[in-house]
């Protein structure tokens, strides 16, 4: 598979790049690429919700009512979950929500990730990068270049540009990131990816290397 490599000007540069079809090529398996999703997001939870049950509530433990003849339903003390200021039934406990996916089943998700935005032409290469200052605008007028200014944009590197990542920061809904951190969530939350030539190989690297732990 081919794909036209831009400068960051929008314009086509006549260079094509050959993808690497085990990749960017197969047919998408939506049920990992949801298990991937569901345990990125799964990992980003805390977990340290937390409400009182009936015995870590300081009150009375004296009776209020007595338990028959006044037409209402059992409550017994001052904490009973009946009442207003009392205790909660089987409420939320601190818990870890993270869980166990195989490496194969993550390293199919990204690839089925890749796959399904390059079959709905979301991917575009574009020439590596970078900016002389930290500068808002300069990122704006990239956006602007390739007219996706608004939407969820993810540029990828294969190594740590300050400058762009700092010029991308104050801009919503678009995402900076090194190839090495790659992951299904954020390939299928953007709707325009663009690549740069020095981060294809590194995709491909950590793939691999992934599988073969």
């Amino acid at each position: 598979m081919e794909l036209t490599v831009y400068n960051i000007k929008g314009e086509d540069t006549g260079r094509k790049v050959q993808l690497n079809d085990d990749i960017y090529g197969i047919e998408p398996n939506e049920h990992v690429m949801y298990l991937a999703v569901r345990q990125y997001l799964a990992d980003q939870r805390q977990g340290t919700h937390k409400s009182k049950e009936r015995s870590e509530i300081s009150g009375s433990t004296r009776k209020l009512f007595r338990q028959k003849g006044t037409g209402g339903a059992r409550r017994g003390d001052i904490n009973s979950p009946l009442l207003r200021g009392g205790a909660r039934v089987f409420g939320p406990k601190p818990r870890d929500y993270s869980f166990k996916l195989n490496k194969k089943v993550k390293v199919l998700a990204r690839k089925s990730a890749l796959s399904s935005k390059i079959t709905d032409g979301a991917i575009r290469i574009v020439e590596d990068f970078n900016f002389d200052a930290i500068k808002t605008k300069q990122m704006v007028k990239v956006l602007d270049s390739f007219k996706v200014n608004g939407n969820r944009n993810l540029f990828v590197f294969a190594e740590p540009n300050k400058n762009v990542v700092l010029s991308a920061r104050n801009i919503q809904r678009t995402e900076v990131m090194e190839a090495r951190n790659l992951n299904t969530y954020d390939i299928l939350k953007a709707k325009n990816i663009f690549l740069t030539e020095s981060a294809l190989q590194p995709i491909v690297d950590v793939l691999n290397r992934e599988i073969n732990k």
